[in-house]
């Protein structure tokens, strides 16, 4: 018997949801980031005004003094949704795995110097609570911020900071066990070269203006302490003296920022390039929190590296200057 198999084009109805339409120009394909980012932000139907807030709707733009023609117009070059989010960080988790298996394993963490792994030790264990902290910021700048294209990756951040406090954990079990994790809450609770920093963070989780939460602790903080800790100190100096095995253990910190540090840039640049009255907010929030988060890594680095750290410091800032001036900025 023959068959004959013929294709036939079938011409769908519609190429897209409205919702998406509204916000492409028309009825085309889109791509599925679009799909799940364009027009979910809830706008109408509210039934009250939350009791502990009634100066605001449940959600709403006056939340930041930013002001915005189009809050989608923050798009994430990275083009992550919930699917696309999950398989890259499923990706990079099974590398970081690989690592932390290939350091327990042949227990690299023993053959340290004692020197260098008393430094990580104080410098490494305690960043997990600033890590834990971005986590609840970011939470806070997706319950509170208003545009799905934002306040979705802001809610990826969270989990991503999250995670970075868990391999903090991970890494301070290798080198000292679970007491130097109690040491090192101790420490951030009393130690005095922590001190400046856990002010900034305790501050920062105050914020109420959610955007310039988003500058404080995207760009001024992690901003500055990516390049220097999980760079120029742990990547550098710290290899330089043996500790190939810290380097492998924080590998995920420095992918992360990063791939991260463009989806920052991008929403900087477009609330910049909004306005002039955008760009002075901006300018304001940076200038505030941007000094005191660079005093308080500067203690942390001449602690963990003295002969290196004056170098180290003015590498990453003349590094943050030339950042800043790309987005319009000025530091």
């Amino acid at each position: 018997m023959h068959i004959d198999l013929q294709t036939i084009n079938i011409k769908p109805l519609r190429q897209t949801y409205d919702n998406v339409a509204r916000h492409i120009g028309g009825d085309k394909p889109a791509t599925r980031y679009q799909e799940a980012t364009l027009g979910l932000q809830p706008t109408s139907n509210f039934h009250y005004r939350p009791s502990w807030d009634p100066d605001h709707e449940i959600f709403d733009a006056s939340r930041t003094a930013l002001v915005m023609a189009d809050w989608y117009a923050f798009k994430d070059p990275r083009q992550y949704y919930y699917g696309s989010y999950t398989l890259a960080r499923a990706r990079q988790q099974e590398a970081a795995e690989s690592a932390f298996e290939f350091v327990e394993e042949r227990n690299l963490c023993d053959a340290l110097d004692a020197g260098l792994a008393a430094a990580a030790r104080d410098l490494l264990v305690p960043l997990r609570h600033v890590a834990w902290g971005a986590n609840m910021n970011h939470s806070s700048m997706c319950a509170y911020g208003y545009g799905t294209a934002i306040t979705q990756p802001c809610l990826f951040q969270a989990m991503d900071q999250l995670g970075i406090a868990q391999y903090l954990t991970r890494t301070g079990l290798l080198l000292g066990g679970p007491a130097l994790l109690d040491a090192g809450k101790q420490a951030w609770i009393e130690g005095a070269e922590w001190q400046p920093l856990r002010h900034l963070v305790e501050d920062c989780l105050v914020i109420e203006d959610w955007f310039e939460m988003f500058v404080a602790q995207n760009l001024a903080i992690d901003g500055q302490l990516y390049p220097l800790v999980y760079g120029s100190l742990v990547e550098g100096d710290f290899a330089g003296r043996g500790g190939i095995a810290l380097s492998m253990l924080t590998g995920f910190m420095r992918d992360w920022h990063a791939e991260t540090l463009r989806w920052v840039d991008a929403q900087i640049r477009t609330a910049v390039g909004e306005s002039e009255a955008n760009k002075a907010l901006v300018q304001g929030w940076l200038d505030r929190y941007r000094g005191r988060a660079r005093d308080a890594l500067a203690g942390l680095a001449r602690r963990a590296s003295p002969a290196q750290a004056d170098a180290m410091l003015d590498d990453c800032d003349s590094q943050f200057r030339a950042r800043i001036a790309k987005l319009g900025l000025s530091a």
